[in-house]
């Protein structure tokens, strides 16, 4: 297991040529100490695992890895077919072309769902394919706690919890120079 920057992890995600919408997360409080554990799964791409915390609030560092290559039949009902919530992870627009293209096209989507019946997730799928979205799907998230199934995900990748740990404990303790820990 090769433990890398947590931005690199996503970009791993962002260049995948998978089904975007087929994304599934589960994400919350670490187990041990200050920061998020986060974990990303796709059925054609495996599960990877992110471990952060802000070091301020304008910056995040944290660590990452590949922790499973495809998701089997053990791992599969520990994340969600349907979340608390949705995420999805966005690539910045390259220029303002683009920009006002994008802006453009998803006007046009919010007023047809705004003149039709629709519901969240339609409108959410909706919003995804219009900015060309790579990666979006269900997610089961608590921002100052832990949702049911990450310790069942924690506990199914042990060994990787405790290096990732590691890391994340040296990365922030080379970042801490003064003030509580």
């Amino acid at each position: 297991m090769r433990v890398r920057d947590w931005q690199d992890i996503l970009e791993d995600v962002v260049e995948n040529d998978t089904d975007p919408d087929q994304w599934r997360a589960v994400g919350g409080d670490r187990k041990n100490g200050i920061g998020e554990d986060l974990y990303l799964a796709h059925p054609s791409t495996g599960v990877y695992q992110l471990k952060t915390y802000a070091k301020n609030p304008f910056e995040v560092q944290g660590v990452g890895s590949q922790v499973a290559r495809r998701i089997d039949d053990e791992i599969e009902p520990l994340f969600p077919e349907e979340g608390s919530g949705l995420f999805g992870v966005q690539q910045p627009v390259a220029d303002e072309n683009e920009a006002e293209e994008k802006a453009n096209n998803l006007e046009e989507v919010v007023k047809a769902h705004a003149d039709a019946p629709t519901s969240p997730k339609a409108l959410f799928e909706d919003i995804m394919d219009t900015l060309d979205s790579p990666a979006y799907g269900p997610m089961d998230y608590e921002m100052d706690d832990r949702p049911e199934g990450m310790d069942d995900l924690t506990n199914t990748f042990e060994e990787a919890e405790e290096l990732l740990d590691a890391e994340l404990d040296d990365l922030i303790d080379e970042d801490v120079t003064r003030g509580f820990q």
